[in-house]
């Protein structure tokens, strides 16, 4: 797999972080996604969104499609992905997104993914095993040291281990997971906490 390789990484280096929104599980239903553009760990740039189905099949399509008709998508350098796990098990392979966006794809967990856990899962939903190929395509997962004696776990695509390693390190300037990541999750689950009590009046 041929691997991005920067010569140098600039502070102000423009990375789109992806998170999805609340919803009920195992509900038949969409569920936003929403991307959130950073230059670097400080300036917000820009958003965009789209929708995926709960436990559906559908993920790493719409995120490319979404990133590919994005007005900022010719300034990007790097996707950033909170898992590869949206909406329930709708699963991003993120083989296929770094090759259909021609971006470097990093995935992060907070904590180690069970792996045994999610394959459990997968087997009570149709195309498990092209489900579990996607979780298996993500490779190896690395701990990488973000903040003091915090630390995140990593997945990676179409970039070397080094520099995902140092775009995470300049990009967590607030917390454990990078800005891009910390501000997209915020957005969606505001966003969708907002639709739902809309939907309650």
């Amino acid at each position: 797999m041929s691997h991005k390789r920067f010569r140098t990484i600039k502070s102000e280096i423009r990375v789109l972080g992806i998170d999805d929104g609340k919803f009920v599980p195992h509900k038949p239903g969409n569920v936003m996604v929403v991307g959130i553009v950073f230059r670097g760990g400080f300036w917000f740039e820009g958003i965009m969104h789209t929708c995926i189905a709960v436990d559906g099949f559908d993920a790493t399509e719409k995120i490319a499609d979404m990133i590919k008709q994005s007005p900022h998508y010719r300034q990007l350098r790097l996707v950033m992905l909170n898992g590869i796990t949206f909406a329930g098990f709708n699963i991003v392979n993120i083989k296929t997104l770094n090759s259909e966006t021609k971006l470097p794809v990093v995935a992060l967990t907070r904590d180690m993914p069970d792996l045994k856990a999610i394959r459990d899962a997968l087997e009570n939903l149709p195309k498990s095993e092209e489900r579990w190929k996607a979780v298996v395509d993500a490779g190896e997962i690395f701990e990488v040291a973000t903040r003091e004696e915090t630390k995140v776990f990593m997945e990676f695509a179409g970039i070397s281990e080094s520099d995902a390693r140092k775009i995470i390190r300049l990009t967590a300037t607030r917390s454990s997971l990078p800005e891009p990541l910390r501000v997209a999750h915020l957005i969606a689950s505001g966003l969708t906490s907002e639709k739902a009590d809309l939907e309650k009046v």
